[in-house]
């Protein structure tokens, strides 16, 4: 018996462009619910990117990038890179932002500000640096997820 030749694989890609557009929404819509305390806001944007980050296809980030990334003059800039990190960092980012959202809601604003003010800087920080705090996150559980199961 042969075996079959097996279908080449595709490398997984990345728009580096729809990330960008990601992380400049979420400062400007996490700010604009910190500032004027809309806890509605940051469950919503939270919302969003939990759905986007558990499925892709169904991002409301996404859907606004492909929307509005034309008539802001945003083009695709597609590179091999392997999505699910970046993923992961959205999910751990609308986590953050839910908890933002149910803290100022439950009277805690302080708590919710400082949550709302960590999403803030993390983007910020991905969006001027290229420095995805998620990501690296990412990998350390990888990795340590390798590192206990191959004992």
């Amino acid at each position: 018996m042969t075996a079959l030749p097996s279908s080449p694989r595709v490398a997984p890609r990345t728009d580096q462009s729809a990330l960008r557009f990601n992380a400049i929404t979420v400062v400007f819509v996490t700010l604009l619910a910190v500032i004027l305390t809309l806890p509605a806001l940051s469950l919503a944007l939270g919302a969003a990117m939990l759905l986007g980050a558990v499925v892709p296809e169904f991002s409301p980030l996404r859907a606004a990038y492909r929307r509005l990334g034309p008539a802001l003059g945003l083009h695709p800039d597609v590179v091999e890179e392997d999505p699910r990190a970046h993923h992961f960092a959205q999910g751990v980012g609308g986590s953050f932002l839910l908890a933002s959202g149910l803290a100022t809601l439950g009277g805690l604003i302080v708590l919710g500000a400082a949550l709302g003010l960590i999403v803030i800087a993390l983007a910020a920080l991905n969006l001027t640096q290229r420095i995805c705090v998620g990501c690296l996150m990412y990998f350390q559980f990888r990795r340590l997820r390798y590192a206990l199961l191959h004992r």
